[in-house]
């Protein structure tokens, strides 16, 4: 009994995908923190190819990826979504506000972090690894991306991070402790990534970021939440467990769906941006409004379940 119970807790736990340097994983990491989780910790390469996570993603290639077992979620709205599923409290929601902070994160993971990345790229572009910056250049900057010109254009960048960055200090300026008051929530998750992001990898970051003081102390804050309790794992081991684990997502479609998917149709499932990828694909597992989940099967893992998030991705048959 003692056994089977301490193999349910394995097959349980929380597996998280990233490297340390990913500010989109800083993002969840945060959430972690503020969720108080314990999660095991495989590192992955920067750049492709990562030969013990595409088995578990059908060839996605971003960072950060969450198993739990055999379900596996890409994409951090994605990964998100279900830690709330999963452990309500403490909520992400403080106050209520489900909904709007989904809102708000289409604005930090949208404009913010394109002039955020191309500050960081811009700043660095004559320092960056060959591979690691031709890499970047694609899947943020499209198929004619130029750091050189970014680099050159960088006066306007910042003009375009400064304000929206000046928001948020003005959000903070009347005395909040956390983006919706006194208790922390996804609002800090997925905005403080971005100034963890330019203090850490610009140069001029902290300079920068001095000009915005209610901000500065807030990161302080969000910091000190840490990152739950996090313990490291081999890409190894979590390929094993999801072998050994079966999925516990039903079956189901939304009625509603605009593609009027059903359990079984083969889709392709890709980011909707022009950033060089390979579509996912796989039989239809789920359909919901904000999530669809397929099937996916390979020797190193078994059949498990791959989670995306709706919004963000295109889904077509193939």
């Amino acid at each position: 009994m003692n056994r089977r119970s301490e193999k349910e807790r394995t097959l349980d736990q929380i597996i998280f995908h990233a490297y340390p340097q990913s500010p989109v994983s800083e993002k969840v990491r945060v959430g972690f923190g503020i969720k108080n989780l314990a999660w095991r910790s495989v590192e992955v390469p920067r750049i492709p190819p990562k030969p013990l996570l595409m088995p578990l993603t059908g060839g996605y290639r971003r960072a950060p990826v969450m198993q739990i077992g055999a379900d596996v979620y890409c994409d951090s709205q994605c990964i998100l979504r279900e830690l709330e599923r999963r452990f309500p409290e403490p909520t992400f929601y403080p106050g209520g506000a489900d909904g709007m902070v989904w809102g708000v994160s289409r604005w930090t993971d949208g404009v913010l972090f394109d002039t955020t990345v191309k500050l960081v790229l811009g700043a660095a572009a004559d320092e960056l690894p060959e591979a690691f910056a031709k890499d970047r250049g694609r899947l943020y900057l499209g198929p004619n991306a130029d750091l050189q010109a970014v680099k050159a254009d960088l006066a306007h960048v910042i003009s375009q991070v400064r304000p929206q960055l000046g928001w948020m200090d003005q959000r903070l300026s009347g005395g909040r402790k956390f983006m919706l008051g006194d208790h922390p929530g996804l609002p800090d998750a997925v905005a403080y990534y971005h100034v963890w992001f330019i203090r850490g990898r610009w140069s001029r970051g902290p300079e920068f970021l001095s000009q915005f003081p209610a901000l500065e102390a807030w990161e302080k804050r969000v910091a000190a939440l840490g990152h739950g309790e996090p313990s490291d794992m081999t890409g190894e081991e979590a390929l094993e467990i999801a072998k050994a684990a079966e999925t516990i997502t039903p079956e189901g479609v939304d009625p509603l769906d605009p593609l009027e998917l059903q359990v079984g149709d083969r889709v392709s499932i890709v980011a909707d941006v022009d950033g060089g990828e390979t579509g996912v694909e796989g039989p239809v597992h789920l359909v919901e409004r904000d999530r669809i989940a397929i099937d996916h099967e390979a020797a190193e893992v078994g059949k498990i379940c791959i989670h995306f998030p709706r919004v963000g991705y295109r889904v077509t048959r193939v």
